[in-house]
């Protein structure tokens, strides 16, 4: 019995959907039913989130094409400003309309906007249904004007057209809100797959040549390895395609066939952890994985592998740990006459505190406020350092490290009292 049903759709449809998207009948049981029939006004604005690979962008691209209703679908990551993001959905429009010559629009302001969609609906196709306008990675309209989202939000009101404006982002809800307040959309959770979803999706993609319960078994292999520490379904089919051949191998030679298991799992379980060091790094390209494993090499062995060995700090991270090792380590008073061209004349005397005879590095570094840590960066820094979230987040990261490493050994953190300090010993182990 079809999972997928619905009056205003052929069951032939529903039926060929159902097969399209597997482990997600749920989800697309509900899009259907907010969606309704053709010719309904659906509801203004839907907000779609979950992680990466949960299936939003592919089961909205595969339903709105199946059933062949009306959409525009734009990734806000490539039209990155307002501009170009609304005259790419008045170009999409003109050929859902059946214009059979797409000719540029110059968009400039919202108005514009509201004045060129409603041109655009005048045919009589787009006018007896619904169309969608689905922004992927939508998390990129909160960088555009104030106005962008809230229009959108609303944008069935401002233009009096059957429109539905669909949402997919990463991030929930509440971190797009605006603060001066707006149409609420309604809002959908696409859960990650579980082991079980990925078993059934990754086992559809089984060569010909082979049995579906010999690549079943495979996979029950792959996701063993993996799943606990990668649950991306695009990494993990990239990983089955790349390690199949291998697993093979004992059958195309003819030392085993295909129920002998243990055989197999002997087979490839050396591969699988040498895979285990490049998940998500891809730091070999598959033409070099697949020569690596021919040769039976170590990873480490191929030339360019540098993740490893050498780890690249953000580029004014670096500056931030030598700002910060040189104030630890340099009284305040001398910072004039290091950091500072034009210091003035600096009087020279002997006298020397008891305590500042011994090396800066047997004491140990010094704590130190924000504001010293920023004017130090900004003087060795060649160009000009705006003071942005930038900055700021690659501060807490290091301080964030730094608490942990202190944590870890078992040092007493004193509350809110307590200074950053940055240690020689700490930035060798960032570098490390």
């Amino acid at each position: 019995m079809p999972n997928l049903e619905h009056p205003a759709y052929p069951a032939a449809d529903l039926l060929h959907l159902e097969s399209l998207v597997p482990c997600r009948e749920s989800q697309v049981s509900m899009l259907l039913s907010i969606f309704g029939e053709r010719q309904q006004f659906s509801f203004p604005s839907i907000f779609i989130y979950g992680h990466t690979s949960s299936g939003k962008t592919y089961v909205m691209q595969t339903l709105l094409t199946t059933l062949q209703l009306p959409h525009v679908f734009v990734n806000c990551v490539e039209y990155f400003t307002s501009r170009l993001l609304l005259e790419e959905i008045l170009i999409q429009l003109q050929s859902c309309s059946g214009t059979e010559q797409v000719s540029p629009v110059r968009c400039d302001t919202l108005n514009d906007f509201v004045r060129l969609f409603k041109q655009a609906l005048a045919t009589r196709e787009l006018q007896d249904q619904t169309l969608y306008i689905v922004l992927d990675r939508a998390e990129q309209l909160r960088e555009m004007e104030a106005n962008i989202l809230p229009a959108f939000l609303r944008l069935q009101e401002l233009t009096d057209r059957n429109v539905t404006v669909v949402l997919l982002s990463e991030i929930v809800w509440e971190l797009f809100r605006p603060t001066i307040g707006c149409f609420e959309p309604f809002t959908m959770y696409f859960p990650d797959y579980s082991i079980g979803h990925l078993q059934k999706i990754l086992s559809q993609n089984h060569p010909p040549e082979y049995s579906a319960d010999f690549y079943a078994a495979y996979i029950n292999i792959l996701l063993g390895v993996f799943y606990m520490v990668c649950r991306d379904l695009k990494e993990l089919r990239h990983l089955a395609a790349l390690n199949f051949a291998k697993y093979c191998e004992p059958v195309v030679r003819g030392e085993a066939n295909e129920r002998d298991t243990r055989k197999l799992w002997k087979n490839i379980e050396p591969h699988l952890k040498k895979a285990m060091q490049t998940v998500y790094l891809r730091e070999i390209s598959s033409s070099q994985w697949e020569r690596l494993q021919h040769d039976g090499g170590e990873p480490g062995q191929l030339k360019g592998l540098s993740a490893h060995t050498h780890v690249e700090l953000p580029y004014y991270s670096k500056f931030l740990l030598i700002a910060a090792y040189l104030a630890s380590y340099n009284p305040v008073r001398t910072d004039k006459r290091f950091f500072l061209k034009h210091h003035g004349k600096i009087r020279k005397t002997n006298f020397m505190k008891k305590h500042e005879k011994t090396s800066n590095h047997l004491l140990g570094p010094k704590p130190f406020p924000l504001d010293r840590l920023l004017a130090i960066l900004y003087s060795i820094v060649d160009n000009r350092v705006a003071p942005t979230a930038n900055i700021f987040s690659q501060i807490t990261s290091l301080v964030t490290l730094q608490l942990l490493s202190m944590v870890g050994q078992n040092d007493q953190l004193d509350g809110p009292r307590y200074k950053c300090t940055v240690s020689l010993d700490f930035i060798r182990a960032i570098a490390r």
